[in-house]
């Protein structure tokens, strides 16, 4: 029995020796995996609440445009004792990555209230570079650069852009001096834009939180060669000043249009735009065969202008906030302007097709109907 117990614990042996060298191995392992590849280990990146609570935004997003992704800082290492100053910094990551570092230190200094403007940043520089300077010291620069956009419904708004950093001179020892450094040049982006938000968010219309479109009817009174659409003064004979460029069959011809001029403020950080529309008839343009003088044929004339003025109705109705965009409303009310005026000059056309411009009483007689009640609708 007691060779029993001897064999027995000899057998454990070999089991432990085993199991520790396993251990020992692992831990290694583990440690030069984790070690960095230049004896500095990555910057932890402080995050803290930032000296100032916006107001008018939070940070929807963090995009990263860097050239470089690979590491933030640049730095000389402190000289071992005894040893003369390193000459040539060496790259550094932030812990857990630029993009991941930066991201935390936003999310944990600026609170993410969603009943303000979404921005999104992009990060186009965030670098510590360093390099020896006199007496044995260390000269660094810390260099933030950001762009700043407004994430819209369905689009996204370029605000501003940033560039800026801040200067420092250590010892060669003192390496800790890095860390604060980045963290203020940071910190100092973040506080320019909560500074230009504020002073622009009630003037900027590209910060405006919604549109709304108001339109005036130029009804002054008739300029040179010009009379404005109004319910009060139709056409008369003497509106027909021009001749016609070559002999012509018709008796009468009438040249109406619309045009609109605008401008934009924002009122209490709403864009309103306003449109003052303009339609017209050219006189000179306009001319009258001397015999046909007479109301029949100017009611005739008068629908050609009552269709200006319907289209630019319907014009009207087509300029909602809906459709329109803070970046570039100009252009889209430009293009339902032309493809309003298509739609007059069609409609022109085929009222005097119907008409037989005005010899055909009966059509002449439904589109008078059609366009006056159109006209009261609208």
């Amino acid at each position: 029995m007691f060779s029993h117990k001897r064999a027995r614990r000899r057998s454990r042996f070999p089991q432990k020796v085993a199991f520790w060298a396993l251990m020992m191995l692992t831990l290694v392992t583990m440690l030069s995996a984790v070690a960095p590849e230049n004896g500095l280990s990555p910057i932890v990146l402080k995050t803290e609440a930032l000296a100032f609570t916006p107001k008018e935004f939070y940070v929807a997003r963090v995009v990263d445009e860097r050239a470089d992704k690979k590491a933030v800082a640049h730095i000389i290492p402190a000289p071992a004792p005894g040893k003369a100053p390193v000459a040539t910094a060496i790259p550094v990551d932030l812990q857990g990555g630029g993009l991941q570092a930066v991201q935390r230190f936003i999310s944990k200094g600026i609170p993410a209230n969603e009943n303000l403007r979404p921005i999104i940043i992009t990060l186009k520089e965030f670098v510590l570079k360093e390099s020896p300077a006199e007496n044995g010291r260390v000269q660094g620069q810390a260099v933030t650069s950001m762009k700043f956009e407004l994430q819209g419904e369905g689009e996204v708004i370029p605000l501003t852009e940033y560039k800026g950093g801040v200067r420092y001179n250590r010892p060669a020892s003192q390496v800790e001096a890095v860390e604060p450094a980045l963290r203020q040049s940071l910190t100092g982006a973040l506080a320019w834009f909560n500074k230009w938000i504020e002073e622009n968010a009630s003037t900027n219309p590209r910060l405006a939180k919604g549109i709304n479109v108001i339109f005036t009817d130029y009804t002054s009174a008739s300029a040179a060669d010009t009379v404005f659409y109004s319910p009060d003064r139709p056409l008369n004979w003497n509106d027909f000043t021009g001749s016609p460029a070559k002999p012509s069959k018709y008796a009468a011809a009438v040249f109406p249009g619309f045009a609109y001029g605008g401008r934009s403020e924002v009122v209490n950080g709403e864009l309103q735009i306003i449109l003052d529309l303009k339609v017209y008839v050219l006189q000179s343009s306009s001319w009258v065969k001397p015999d046909s003088r007479d109301n029949y044929s100017l009611n005739h004339e008068q629908k050609h202008f009552d269709i200006a003025k319907l289209v630019a109705e319907r014009f009207k109705q087509k300029i909602t906030p809906a459709i329109l965009s803070v970046q570039d409303y100009n252009s889209i009310i430009q293009y339902h302007w032309i493809e309003s005026y298509r739609e007059m000059n069609q409609l022109q056309e085929q009222y005097d097709n119907e008409t037989q411009h005005g010899l055909n009483k009966v059509a002449q007689e439904q589109w008078n109907k059609k366009i006056a009640e159109e006209l009261g609708n609208l």
